[in-house]
């Protein structure tokens, strides 16, 4: 697990980058319930715009990067005079296309659940997402605190609460709840490819094989499924677009951004600030209050997965530091943060 060295105070324009970051993610759960288009089709136009906006940097000044993750073993000086950091080969290739098969498969269950349940509780279920994590590194043979398991068990308890509320509603919200926890399960399996990727990959090049790949299986589903790719009207398009500039790009950019002066514990915290976030702009713009009977268990949510990832945080310094990429401060959104943070759950 990456442990930064140091970290510098967070002044002003850390604290302005953090809250953005946070009003960025917190915009896409309201914007997909908004756009009046298919949830797939906009997951497909949302990660193909973005592989457009990141793709020629990431070709421009990672080819040589690209070329050694097609070779059975990398090499070179690194990214600052042109050569793929060290380490680099075929199978950090494969760990780059299976995350982002696992994102396409988060983005498949995710942004359907936004259009069937409540944004509040699609954004508060799929924030579950550290507590798989946990569970995935159970079962790699991490040694989990006991504090990260009591975290687990109050987070799947506030899910049970959350979804129970929302079936007395309707079929179609127990539904949509469901598929928000498949999104969070989805969400951990794909960061925890990244992790095993971004050990010695750069983002930019991570972040546009991933997209990329996600993008295309997107593609295939929405074709073989029927799914219109088009002819929409104004509002959903500029809803997507706001997805790519919000959500997709500025706030995984900010956070990104102030990985080099905040811990990636704090930055994970942050990111779960995206479940009240969307439900403060759902009410505002939506007109979507919270029912009542599933604040509780939003509530529980929330505090279980604050126990998971600091329980996850003690137990990383113990452990033995692998090597950044060389550019772990990004220059652009990166799909997969650092081990320790939390993915985009907006995504």
């Amino acid at each position: 697990m990456p442990v930064p060295h140091h970290h510098r105070p967070v002044g002003p324009l850390t604290g302005g980058v953090l809250a953005l970051a946070v009003l960025a993610v917190s915009s896409s759960a309201p914007l997909v319930a908004f756009a009046a288009a298919p949830a797939l089709a906009i997951a497909f136009w949302r990660n193909l715009l973005a592989v457009g906006v990141l793709g020629p940097f990431a070709l421009a000044r990672r080819r040589a990067e690209f070329r050694a993750l097609t070779r059975s073993a990398g090499g070179g000086d690194g990214p600052a005079d042109g050569h793929a950091p060290a380490g680099v080969g075929r199978r950090e290739g494969w760990w780059c296309v299976l995350s982002g098969v696992a994102l396409a498969a988060h983005f498949a269950t995710w942004m359907p659940s936004v259009q069937l349940t409540s944004v509040a509780a699609a954004v508060a279920l799929v924030a579950t997402q550290p507590v798989w994590q946990g569970l995935i590194a159970r079962g790699q043979g991490r040694r989990l605190p006991p504090a990260v398991w009591v975290g687990i068990a109050v987070a799947v308890g506030g899910a049970v609460l959350a979804s129970g509320a929302d079936f007395a509603v309707s079929g179609r919200a127990f539904a949509g709840d469901l598929l928000a926890v498949a999104g969070g399960l989805f969400a951990a399996i794909y960061t925890a490819l990244g992790e095993r990727a971004r050990a010695t990959v750069t983002t930019t090049t991570y972040t546009t094989i991933c997209y990329g790949v996600c993008a295309l299986i997107l593609l295939v589903v929405c074709l073989v499924g029927g799914v219109p790719l088009g002819g929409y009207d104004t509002g959903t398009w500029l809803a997507i677009l706001g997805l790519v500039a919000g959500a997709q790009l500025l706030g995984h950019s900010m956070f990104n951004y102030a990985l080099r002066r905040v811990s990636a514990t704090t930055v994970s915290l942050l990111i779960l600030l995206e479940a009240p976030g969307a439900a403060l702009l759902a009410w505002a713009w939506l007109g979507q209050l919270p029912r009542v009977g599933a604040l509780p268990g939003l509530a529980l949510i929330l505090a279980g997965v604050t126990v998971v990832v600091l329980g996850g945080a003690r137990a990383g310094r113990r452990a033995v530091p692998v090597p950044l990429p060389a550019d772990a401060a990004p220059l652009s959104a990166g799909p997969g943060p650092l081990p320790g943070s939390a993915p985009d759950r907006s995504a």
